[in-house]
């Protein structure tokens, strides 16, 4: 595993210490998690574009008017 130094508010620090600290667990455990998912999303927006630019070619078909979507 790899170190990296962040800098942030000191009051902000402390405040999440506390918050991980009542899920008993470490701010460096809490980090870790949120990081892994930011990555995740990064990775998931990146392949939801791509998929969106393969299926640029595919036509719905019809085309419906603002009344017909909003119909009830």
């Amino acid at each position: 595993m790899k170190n990296i130094t962040l800098s942030a508010d000191e009051d902000l620090i402390e405040q999440a210490r506390s918050i991980a600290r009542g899920q008993r667990r470490t701010l460096n455990e809490a980090f870790r998690e949120w990081l892994a998912q930011f990555a995740q999303s990064a990775g998931d927006a990146q392949g939801f574009e791509a998929l969106m630019a393969r299926l640029q070619h595919v036509d719905a078909g019809r085309h419906f008017s603002r009344d017909e979507l909003n119909e009830r």
